[in-house]
């Protein structure tokens, strides 16, 4: 049996990404080759993080009689990166064919292709990162729970939004915002965390001026929280861990106690934009996706829950092109970062054979592009078009993931005319290959005065008195 090879290209044509290979795309091809083979394995993955939470997945690979060990290597670890960044956990639990299983062991041991992953998580779940191979028959069932948070409007709240260039603070009476405020810090630039904290205090103190008093404080920030502890965020960027461990990890709990123990939540910021445009639509099923310096993410489920997932998908695999962009943190290629981010643009622009200057920052070099494209540069309506094409894929592979009837898209890469050329092409690309999701899902692009507002006031409803 000749090799497989993981080449499906998509039907756009796209001239500034030629070699392009959308995994949804060459994951269709990989199981259908592999049902027409005579006794395809099953295999089963459960990937367990905290609280004993699992997630497991089943899918089948080549028999080993067919000399694919390469190929069924490949989809079953992009199949594992993708579960373990999007749902998060600290144990691989592996039932299938035992030489495959040893191939993933080894990519997840020190000095293995996934040693970042095994690092971060073990550090976020402070646990150490494993890898079991069992039978198939010993590996359990999903066990997962959705929790009900927010839409809690009653009383004198604050909602908090920690951002990487600016915190923003809303004093929230009965649901309506009386008093909103930005200030610029720069978080990513101090080693100090007492900055980070008093940075924060000093916003929530000017909330509550406004109000008699605080009810509740919701907060909405970059980065990971597993039960309000502050598991992993870039805003501490160049805090030493031995800090981080000391005094980041358990600020809010301090937050909450000089604020007279009144309720707190702490969600990631992905997940209030989705909650917000659960509030602001009145449905549930949404998945937000914000295109800036990175790509960030959130999902409210069927019940309007949140889930506990991680959903990074900025470390999601969305090409299977192992020549494309590597991505400088997890140096892994393909990864979602660099598909809805400024770097998407900045990558895009080099290919279309725009000059930026070096000198500039990567915010200001997506602005000359943005420029263009308001010029109708054609240049610059194939950035946005590629990009758009690249959404459209991926959405239909997150779909395989996440119940979806509604995705949310924002971010400063979506600004101005970018975001409906983005949405277009997107939408086309969904109709012509998945029309059952251009029936089903709902593709939209947030005011960005709606959204701020909304924002704040989804942080703030977070806590229930």
């Amino acid at each position: 049996m000749e090799k497989f090879k993981f080449d499906q290209k998509p039907v756009m044509k796209l001239l500034l990404d030629p070699d392009y290979v959308p995994i949804v795309l060459a994951n269709r091809k990989f199981c259908n080759a592999v049902k027409s083979t005579i006794n395809p394995e099953l295999v089963k993955i459960a990937i367990v993080r905290s609280k004993g939470q699992i997630a497991t997945k089943s899918t089948y690979v080549f028999n080993e009689s067919n000399n694919q060990l390469e190929a069924n290597y490949l989809y079953i670890e992009r199949l594992i990166k993708t579960l373990i960044w999007l749902k998060g956990g600290y144990k691989i639990i592996f039932g299938g064919p035992e030489e495959l299983g040893k191939k993933l062991n080894a990519a997840y041991q020190t000095n293995g292709e996934r040693e970042f992953d095994a690092d971060f998580m073990s550090k976020i779940y402070e646990q150490p990162f494993t890898v079991e191979v069992v039978a198939i028959k010993d590996v359990p069932e999903s066990n997962e729970q959705s929790r009900p948070i927010g839409r809690h409007l009653d009383g004198y709240r604050i909602g908090f939004d920690a951002g990487g260039s600016d915190r923003k603070v809303s004093a929230v009476v009965n649901g309506k915002a009386i008093f909103s405020e930005e200030i610029v810090w720069y978080p990513k630039l101090q080693s100090d965390p007492t900055y980070h904290y008093d940075g924060i205090m000093d916003s929530i103190k000017r909330a509550a001026a406004k109000m008699p008093r605080v009810d509740a404080i919701g907060v909405s920030s970059a980065g990971i929280f597993i039960d309000k502890r502050i598991a992993a965020a870039s805003l501490f960027l160049i805090v030493p861990q031995d800090k981080f461990d000391s005094e980041v990890r358990d600020m809010y709990f301090k937050i909450q106690k000089e604020m007279g123990n009144i309720p707190i939540e702490v969600i990631n910021d992905g997940d209030v934009t989705a909650l917000a445009g659960a509030m602001s639509l009145n449905s549930n099923n949404i998945l937000g996706i914000a295109m800036g310096t990175s790509q960030a993410a959130g999902y409210v489920d069927g019940l309007g829950n949140i889930t506990g997932w991680l959903n990074e998908l900025a470390f999601v695999p969305v090409d299977y092109n192992k020549n494309s962009l590597i991505d400088e943190w997890s140096l892994d290629y393909g990864c979602g970062v660099k598909y809805f981010s400024q770097d998407s643009v900045i990558k895009l622009a080099k290919n279309a054979k725009i000059k930026l200057a070096e000198k500039l920052s990567p915010a200001d070099k997506l602005k000359v592009v943005q420029a263009l494209l308001e010029a109708k540069d054609p240049r610059a309506e194939d950035i946005f078009d590629t990009i758009g094409c690249y959404l459209g894929y991926s959405i239909a592979y997150y779909a395989e993931f996440y119940d979806i009837k509604h995705v949310l898209v924002l971010g400063r890469v979506t600004s101005k005319s970018g975001g409906n050329r983005i949405l277009r092409v997107a939408n086309q690309i969904l109709k012509i290959e998945f029309n059952d999701l251009f029936h089903k899902i709902e593709l939209t692009l947030p005011d960005e005065l709606n959204r701020r507002v909304g924002q704040s006031i989804a942080a703030a409803s977070l806590p229930k008195l």
